[in-house]
């Protein structure tokens, strides 16, 4: 009998994905969540006029997707004030992260990353046969001297530097981040993933230069702007390195309505200012659940908090599973100590009085 004849890189590789999604964990648990508030969605949805702007798309979609995405590309290059050439869309950060390793990594070439940070670029890493190495956080921060120090060790390609972090939520001034550049090893790529900078404080966005060479930004519209299910993300960086992603990029992967979606959520800039409120008025709502159970939150720049359950990564996960019991889904890192804490996303008022309810009872249970 014969079989599909797997190439050696892929025979070696595990069957797992870097997050088991709270759909699975519905069906595994045989009822719904009451409080999905693990997976840093904004529960606050799209803007109105995204949605509209969507619902019409899905009128045509039977056409394709513009394959060069232009108007889209267009108004991201007018909103951040670069040239056209300076952006390119694709499926999600998720989807850029895995176009951009197979750009620069090949089997065998070291990528560097903190240890328990965004699990799908190793994933991607691991995936094109690159040899990943990690460095540790340093006071629940991404260690970047640390991350710079490690790459011209082993000579890489890629670093990898989410800003705002996740898990943590911490984030580095933007201005530390520049002048980091100067240390960075001749032909290392600085990767760095802002999937939060809309939620975070004034000052954290890196003011990089747009034909900076060294790095390259990812942003999405996941977060603030609440279409993660539409899978919409862009990055911006010098013409040369993003005129290649269209060697490797799916060119008819972003869909109609996904870009008209984004493409109007983008022209209501009214939406994403209310979004941030409401995420400034979720954290310090679980701030002040967590404290009411004895538990102590971390500050944080994000759609999410990271909340330090102050034991060891065996309480956080006993914790996490009494939530999940109590139909509260949410997340912890995998990786001590960052596994000290549970990461729990902002929600409406109807989620943070689910969670209002459980987290002490979940505590009390792991104590126990």
């Amino acid at each position: 009998m014969t079989h599909p004849r797997l190439t050696p890189l892929a025979l070696t590789l595990p069957e797992t994905v870097p997050f088991v999604g709270p759909e699975a964990q519905e069906r595994a648990r045989g009822a719904p969540f009451a409080a999905r508030i693990g997976a840093n969605e904004s529960v606050f949805g799209p803007a109105p006029a995204a949605i509209a702007a969507m619902e019409r798309a899905a009128r045509e979609v039977w056409m394709y997707g513009d394959p060069e995405s232009h108007d889209l590309r267009a108004a991201l290059a007018a909103h951040h004030g670069v040239d056209i050439t300076n952006v390119v869309v694709g499926e999600g950060i998720d989807g850029l992260l895995g176009y951009l390793v197979r750009l620069i990594a090949g089997p065998g070439d070291a990528v560097v990353t903190s240890d328990g940070a965004y699990p799908t670029f190793n994933y991607h890493v691991a995936g094109f046969g690159a040899a990943l190495h990690k460095v540790p956080y340093r006071d629940d921060h991404e260690d970047l001297p640390a991350l710079i120090a490690r790459a011209a060790e082993v000579d890489a390609r890629l670093i990898y530097l989410a800003n705002p972090d996740n898990p943590m939520g911490t984030c580095h001034p933007g201005a530390e981040i520049v002048a980091a550049l100067d240390h960075l090893p001749p032909g290392c790529l600085l990767v760095l993933d802002e999937a939060y900078i809309e939620l975070a404080p004034p000052g954290t966005a890196a003011p990089v230069a747009i034909d900076d060479p060294r790095v390259i930004r990812m942003r999405t519209f996941s977060k603030g702007h609440g279409m993660a299910g539409a899978r919409v993300g862009y990055a911006l960086g010098a013409a040369p390195l993003i005129r290649a992603f269209e060697k490797v990029r799916n060119h008819f992967g972003m869909s109609r309505i996904a870009q008209a979606g984004a493409l109007a959520s983008l022209s209501d800039p009214g939406w994403l200012d209310l979004v941030r409120s409401e995420v400034v008025a979720s954290r310090a709502r679980i701030a002040a659940i967590a404290a009411e159970a004895g538990l102590r939150a971390l500050p944080s720049a994000t759609n999410f908090v990271a909340v330090d359950c102050g034991h060891d990564g065996a309480f956080a996960r006993r914790v996490l599973d009494g939530l999940l019991a109590r139909g509260v889904f949410a997340r912890m890192p995998g990786v001590a100590p960052l596994n000290r804490c549970i990461r729990i996303s902002c929600g409406r008022e109807a989620e943070m009085d689910v969670l209002a309810a459980a987290l002490p009872a979940a505590v009390q249970a792991a104590r126990g």
